[in-house]
């Protein structure tokens, strides 16, 4: 079950939000983006692979493998340094520098930072500091400055870290890395990635055979604007100022009720190249049926996947043009135009018009 895929894949997926923000505009105050021109809602790629990721970072806990590279609070140039350690590949070459006692003293009281250590010979008193050829050199000056060791230890360890040669890699060691990162991080073998960073190893760029539009709604949709209370205050000043009244005005936004469409694309051939398989195709549906599921959040109200259309082509080039099997999904009519759309029940059913062109079948992978 682990093959690599061979099929082509094009989907269709409709969710929809009730009383919640799908996607916030952060250059619009948080709004639910929307096509200023048409007035539907707009739900990014971005946002839609973060709920996938998230997926399948709670269904298999950063397993060996199904790892995610770009995570919450994650510093992206570990998972590179790591990569290139897993291989055996080392960039450079760590720095040696004798310090003194007093140096060897102040460094054990603040404690050393990941990429420095120290070597002690007692019996011969001599003390150095060593530098890893891989330490990232930004962030041990970031700790020093938050450290606030003294002028002597500050200067011993910036000089140490100078002398610390570093190289680029080869672009055989390029690919490596590459192979690496794509085995282990999902979202990598999923969606790709640019592994280019100016502040860790190049793993180059990859394509991932998993690509999505953004989700644009059926119909138009209202934002709506909430004025909430909190029934406190932040500081002390606050609540001087408000003389014990201490409450917080706030805005929230939501739309009342909105179905949205988004298309997708799976290809075999980019598959190939990050070894994205079947069982990875397989999460990736579970993950489109039941990411919304766990991500609820006041902010989103009540989000839900409503269908996951997907087509089989028979070969890896296709067996038809994408844009033709998307025409045959029609978005779905209101079932009374007198009143506005608040559920899905409101809507007609979504349904596959017409017959599939030869080689292309109606793939059943989830019960959504």
């Amino acid at each position: 079950m682990n093959e690599l895929i061979k099929n082509r894949y094009d989907f269709i997926l409709f969710f929809d939000v009730q009383d919640g923000n799908p996607n916030g505009d952060p250059d619009a105050g948080n709004l639910p983006r929307i096509d200023p021109e048409t007035g539907h809602g707009l739900v990014t790629d971005v946002c839609l692979k973060r709920k996938v990721r998230n997926y399948v970072q709670l269904a298999n806990k950063c397993a060996t493998g199904f790892d995610i590279y770009v995570k919450e609070k994650a510093v992206l140039g570990r998972a590179h340094v790591k990569a290139f350690n897993d291989l055996g590949i080392k960039l450079g070459e760590e720095s040696r520098a004798s310090i003194t006692k007093e140096i060897h003293e102040g460094l054990e009281e603040i404690g050393m930072h990941e990429g420095l250590s120290l070597d002690t010979d007692e019996d011969s008193n001599t003390y150095t500091l060593v530098v890893a050829a891989d330490a990232d050199k930004k962030e041990i000056n970031d700790w020093l400055k938050e450290a606030k060791p003294s002028k002597t230890v500050k200067a011993a360890v910036t000089k140490a870290i100078k002398e610390a040669k570093s190289r680029r890699p080869t672009g055989v060691e390029v690919e490596k890395g590459r192979g690496r990162m794509c085995k282990d991080y999902y979202d990598i073998r999923t969606f790709g990635g640019v592994l280019s960073l100016k502040s860790a190893p190049n793993c180059g760029q990859v394509r991932g055979p998993v690509q999505l539009t953004f989700a644009r709604s059926v119909d138009q949709i209202v934002a709506l604007e909430h004025s909430i209370t909190r029934m406190a205050v932040a500081t002390e000043a606050e609540a001087e100022k408000q003389q014990g009244d201490n409450r917080t005005m706030g805005r929230k936004y939501t739309v009342p009720y909105g179905l949205y469409r988004c298309h997708g694309f799976i290809s075999p051939h980019l598959a190939a190249q990050t070894l994205f398989s079947e069982n990875d195709l397989k999460l990736f549906w579970e993950a489109l049926s039941n990411m919304f599921d766990h991500d609820h959040s006041a902010a989103r109200g009540l989000m839900s996947t409503r269908k996951l259309i997907i087509f089989k082509h028979e070969s890896a080039l296709g067996n038809a043009p994408a844009q033709k099997l998307f025409e045959m999904v029609a978005n779905p009519k209101p079932m009374d135009d007198n009143k506005p759309i608040r559920s899905f029940a409101d809507y007609s059913q979504i349904e596959i018009k017409g017959i599939l062109p030869t080689g292309v079948t109606e793939f059943k992978a989830s019960s959504v």
